[in-house]
């Protein structure tokens, strides 16, 4: 399991990072844990099914 930063998530999707933010907020995309500052922090697998999810349903 490799941990994503909001930033990489970010730029892994295509998408502003307020967005990433979003998502994990609805619990569309779901944090692992958090680091110091209290920043969400996504297992690489998860973001990745995710991307493939949203492609299939017509883009992120």
């Amino acid at each position: 399991m490799s941990l994503m930063t909001v930033k990489e998530v970010a730029a892994y999707l295509g998408v502003k990072e307020v967005r990433v933010e979003r998502l994990e907020r609805e619990s569309l995309l779901v944090s692992k844990e958090k680091d110091t500052d209290g920043n969400p922090l996504f297992d690489s697998g998860d973001v990745d099914r995710y991307k493939q999810l949203a492609e299939r349903l017509g883009g992120i």
